[in-house]
């Protein structure tokens, strides 16, 4: 994991909302697709997803069909190739670079001034700088259930979710969702356009 939890995650979700819960699963979904490429039972567990008619669950539904089409090992090159690369992969998936074109920069900065304001840390022996869109992602996760942060509030979402996810995250999954590399990754970053879609609409309302 890119975020050190001081809380069971399970066990903090106790007192959410039903509809929340789904929400931190989905954004923790997304970073554990995202944070590494995934292994054979996480592939069998993506693909026994089931999606409805809506937009959202239609793009659950063809990364359901892509993990059951596709081995770990070639998602681990495909992985490579598009997130790291020999000198950099197809796409950066930090914030510092969706945001100014370079790595380590405010972007960065404030991120980990709000993590240090919220107490969490980086994970122990994580090398990623914190702004990873997997580490983003879990933050998230956090924040909703209670796993990180009890008792986090709509306000406190809605001002990381501005600050550290919608500045960049619709964009990062937008050029994923078209990447001609990987059909899997293609899947991942079409249900991350359409759930940021979702979770914009709701923040409008907060």
């Amino acid at each position: 994991m890119f975020i050190a939890q001081e809380i069971d995650a399970e066990t903090a979700s106790g007192g959410t909302a039903p509809e929340d819960v789904a929400r931190a699963q989905l954004y923790r979904l997304l970073a554990g697709l995202l944070g590494a490429a995934p292994d054979t039972q996480t592939l069998d567990a993506v693909a026994s997803l089931r999606g409805d008619h809506t937009p959202l669950g239609e793009a659950l539904s063809r990364l359901a069909g892509e993990a059951s089409g596709v081995g770990s090992d070639q998602l681990a090159t495909d992985y490579q190739q598009l997130f790291i690369g020999l000198g950099r992969g197809e796409l950066v998936p930090y914030a510092s670079y969706y945001l100014t074109g370079f790595l380590h920069e405010k972007p960065l900065a404030r991120l980990r001034e709000d993590m240090d304001r919220l107490g969490v840390a980086r994970g122990e022996g994580v090398v990623e700088p914190e702004d990873h869109v997997a580490s983003v992602l879990e933050l998230m996760a956090g924040l909703i259930d209670g796993s990180l942060v009890p008792g986090a509030d709509d306000a406190r979402q809605l001002r990381f979710y501005e600050t550290h996810i919608g500045s960049w995250l619709p964009y990062f999954f937008r050029d994923l969702a078209a990447s001609p590399s990987s059909s899997f990754y293609a899947a991942v970053g079409a249900v991350g356009v359409e759930f940021m879609s979702i979770e914009q609409r709701a923040f409008e309302m907060v």
